[in-house]
């Protein structure tokens, strides 16, 4: 009798997190070796299923140990300076070569796959120069990234597939490091996910010290940490070189991703089968993930951050987003407030305001422009809809006039003006013409 009720809950948590990720970007880097695996051809198929039921798929293919055999095959020696590869003007085009043929195994596999998949130059690179008196040559670090270029891909249902080559404003070619761009392109794009898929084995018990109280699973992984946890991982075992480590330089990368705004980074064993779809679709996953504490920033509000508060909000109030709102106003149900604190500064904000029947109202969300990116609004709604649930609410609903396509991406669905509570009802300015979206908690 467990065994069908295993069943549903699994299709439960599926259509949970299908519900709660669909339209999101997620970026994967994809090590090297995991496309010589015999179970490559099933991970590519899960990728084109991700991307054909809404996800925005973008690929980052590892090439090093690819560019490493064929720089050996032509007798040239790479020379290294704290673990990064020294392009010499000798190897660039056979870096460039390797790193392309690595990618087309994905075009490849997308093919089969029947999605459309696109391998573009997405990455303007600038050279690293002299390090320490030693010459970088074509060695390159990430300089801007084409958001406008890769959006417009991702709205064509297709998947943008970036090597590791970045070229200059003049079009000199740059070895980048793909753990570089997958993290860049994950900020940039605003992901809820990055994937690092491999076959490091990862952090185990028995491969690496583990501070007691960490929670693992049957195999001895680590099932998932936040990244002070993770820092710590790192700290413990820092007699090993991160270089030489493979699985402690992925979480190392895990944890710039999450510390970044990456809400959710997920390492795991591109040799196993489904290891995607069980990572994304189910609560024990099967890798090792590294999260934001969504709320470990937001806070309730105090009387000294209401000029902060209505500073961000008077640009908003200015184009009609928001309506007007003064210091007394917030003031007087400061209780409703949050704020998303980062060392001391505000930068972003919200209400959830009770209006009785067992409704509850967010509202007054605004943002910090210059940390959109970090997906604040988001993170503060979520604060915001775990408040409700503990107060009892049973739905909560926002009055919007331009961002309801943003509140529909969270799953708020436009209902009717007499579905709001009979206090709120009374008070609705018809001229103003909000339209309302709830959403069932």
């Amino acid at each position: 009798m467990d065994k069908p009720w295993s069943q549903v809950e699994l299709i439960r948590e599926a259509f949970h997190y299908q519900n709660r990720f669909d339209g999101s970007t997620i970026v994967f880097k994809i090590d090297f070796p995991v496309t010589e695996h015999p179970i490559f051809p099933s991970l590519v198929n899960d990728l084109a299923l991700l991307s054909r039921t809404g996800f925005q798929v973008v690929i980052v293919p590892g090439a090093k140990e690819w560019i490493d055999a064929v720089l050996a095959e032509y007798k040239i020696v790479s020379q290294y300076k704290d673990q990064a590869r020294i392009t010499s003007k000798e190897a660039m085009p056979f870096v460039q070569m390797a790193a392309f043929h690595s990618a087309t195994r994905f075009m490849t596999g997308f093919s089969g796959s029947r999605v459309d998949a696109v391998i573009g130059n997405f990455v303007r690179a600038r050279g690293l120069g002299i390090i320490d008196g030693t010459d970088m040559e074509h060695t390159g670090t990430v300089d801007k990234f084409y958001i406008d270029s890769l959006r417009r891909v991702l709205d064509l249902k297709t998947i943008p597939i970036i090597p590791c080559i970045g070229w200059s404003v003049t079009g000199k070619p740059y070895n980048v490091p793909s753990d570089e761009i997958a993290l860049s392109a994950a900020i940039n794009l605003g992901a809820v996910k990055l994937f690092i898929i491999t076959l490091s084995g990862g952090i185990t018990k028995e491969t690496h010290r583990i501070p007691e109280g960490t929670e693992t699973g049957q195999s001895g992984r680590i099932i998932r940490m936040n990244p002070q946890e993770a820092s710590r991982v790192l700290e413990i075992n820092s007699g090993e070189s991160q270089g030489e480590d493979k699985a402690l330089a992925e979480l190392a990368l895990a944890v710039n991703a999450s510390r970044a705004g990456v809400e959710r980074v997920h390492i795991i064993d591109g040799g196993e089968e489904g290891a995607i779809l069980k990572e994304l679709f189910s609560n024990l996953g099967a890798g090792t993930m590294v999260y934001a504490d969504e709320y470990e920033s937001i806070r309730s509000i105090r009387s000294r951050d209401i000029p902060d508060i209505l500073r961000l909000m008077e640009p908003l109030m200015q184009q009609g987003t928001l309506i007007r709102r003064n210091p007394e106003d917030i003031e007087n149900k400061k209780e409703d407030y949050a704020v998303f604190d980062i060392d001391g500064n505000i930068h972003a904000c919200g209400a959830l305001h009770d209006w009785g029947e067992g409704q509850g109202e967010i509202a007054g969300i605004a943002t910090d422009p210059a940390y959109t990116d970090m997906g604040l609004g988001r993170r503060i709604v979520r604060y915001l809809l775990d408040r409700a649930k503990k107060q009892g609410h049973k739905k909560v609903f926002v009055l919007t006039t331009r961002t309801h396509d943003w509140f529909e991406s969270l799953g708020f669905r436009e209902a009717p003006i007499d579905s709001l509570p009979e206090k709120k009802h009374q008070l609705y300015d018809h001229n103003r013409k909000s339209k309302v979206f709830v959403l069932d908690l």
